[in-house]
């Protein structure tokens, strides 16, 4: 666990927005010039992993509110939430693998035989009532025995159908309904070292974003800079690269294109989105848009101060208490009065935590206050068939204070240095 002494988001914040592209501090003793180093804190908090306290508190929390809801368990299969509660989120997708939390009793894991060994050396091993079953035996039957006849039971929204109808077969006549509105206000406000997480792996995708012009040159696909950013995402600390999307000229009015064997040409736009787990398994999400070289369209620059002008508009507007709706609101006016509304064609943000997407979601009707220890993207888009996209994506936190605070700092000039 964190110390108490150990710096707060304001700390990690500042140290992303005061530290210079890929900034690094030596080795003591000396070290070769071609190691890199994040600082000392990114390292702890780019692997953080909570402890077994850790995974009892938030399942007592969560057994509490399931207690308050007048619920007899909660069921989670494979899949964020079981990860958040209990540090594991791999199975047998057609075998049944469940954490059956139930309110003034030992959480229990309903397990295939051949999967208890894993389980065995998680933080958890110990503190659960497990049950393995073996291929013939019927697991749903066996979560049923341990509860009420007529039980009132929240099932991971997560839950496949193949397992969420065998499950609610054998829970009849109980009353079945989804857990995120129990697992969602807890995971959707983040614990100290989970926001330290989020800036460190922040801070790991703006050192990419700072020098993709190593990669983004004309006469180069798609493929061969998405190529490389993801190789270089690896290398300034994420796990993995989950998603790089390299969209130049008009791919880019394309929101979620991807990447192709399209030549990028003197003069594209080009639309870069990137992001993925640090070891800690907390993401990154970040997009800028830059030309190579003069723009051939006569209007791409124009778009780019548009949308820079909107993302800064959402990020202002996202204080304590204001709803969802309200911050895209904000962004969406600034493109509105621009006369471009029918071009942005998304919600401005999402959450992000250890999904990618999750909540909360800045759309309108969305009216959740937005409270400290949320965390979430900021990105507005205009997207114009046929022409080009443009896109700018922040990383925002609600500090303890009730304001904004970005997690990315690269530049969003559509300029390559």
């Amino acid at each position: 666990m964190m110390s108490l002494d150990a710096p707060s988001l304001e700390d990690h914040c500042t140290a992303a927005q005061s530290t210079p592209s890929g900034i690094v501090q030596a080795l003591p003793g000396g070290a070769s010039a071609s190691v890199r180093l994040v600082i000392a804190n990114d390292a702890y908090a780019l692997s953080w992993t909570p402890d077994l306290d850790r995974y009892l508190s938030r399942i007592r929390r969560l057994a509490d509110s399931a207690a308050n809801e007048q619920l007899d368990a909660v069921v989670l299969v494979p899949g964020p939430d079981l990860l958040y509660y209990a540090g594991r989120d791999q199975g047998s997708y057609e075998r049944l693998t469940a954490l059956v939390i139930r309110p003034g009793r030992d959480p229990l894991l309903v397990v295939p035989a051949l999967e208890a060994p894993g389980w065995a050396q998680t933080p958890l091993a110990g503190a659960l009532e497990v049950t393995a079953w073996s291929d013939g035996e019927d697991p749903y039957a066996l979560i049923a025995r341990t509860l009420p006849r007529v039980a009132k039971v929240a099932v991971d929204d997560h839950v496949p159908a193949l397992h969420l109808l065998k499950l609610n077969a054998a829970l009849e006549p109980s009353q079945v309904r989804l857990a995120s509105v129990l697992t969602a206000p807890q995971r959707r406000i983040k614990e100290p070292e989970e926001l330290a997480a989020l800036a460190a792996v922040g801070r790991a995708n703006d050192r990419v974003q700072q020098a993709v012009s190593q990669w983004l040159r004309p006469g180069r696909t798609e493929a061969e800079v998405a190529s490389d950013i993801a190789a270089a995402l690896v290398h300034e600390g994420h796990a993995h690269a989950d998603f790089v999307i390299v969209a130049s000229g008009a791919h880019g009015a394309s929101p979620h294109h991807g990447c192709s064997d399209t030549v990028i040409l003197d003069g594209d736009p080009v639309v870069i989105d990137i992001g993925g787990p640090a070891p800690s398994r907390y993401n990154s999400d970040s997009t800028r848009t830059y030309c190579l070289g003069a723009p051939r369209d006569p209007d791409f620059a124009d778009v780019h101060a548009l949308v820079v002008a909107a993302q800064e508009a959402g990020f202002q507007a996202a204080v304590e208490g204001a709803s969802c709706a309200s911050v895209d609101a904000a962004a969406r006016r600034v493109i509105a009065d621009a006369g471009l509304s029918e071009h942005f064609i998304t919600r401005t943000g999402h959450g992000i935590g250890l999904e990618v997407h999750e909540e909360p979601y800045l759309v309108v009707g969305n009216d959740q206050p937005l409270l400290p220890g949320m965390v979430f993207s900021i990105e507005p888009g205009v997207y114009l068939p046929g022409r080009f996209g443009v896109r700018i994506e922040d990383i925002v936190a609600i500090d303890q204070s009730g304001r904004p605070m970005r997690l990315n700092a690269s530049p969003k000039t559509w300029t390559l240095s």
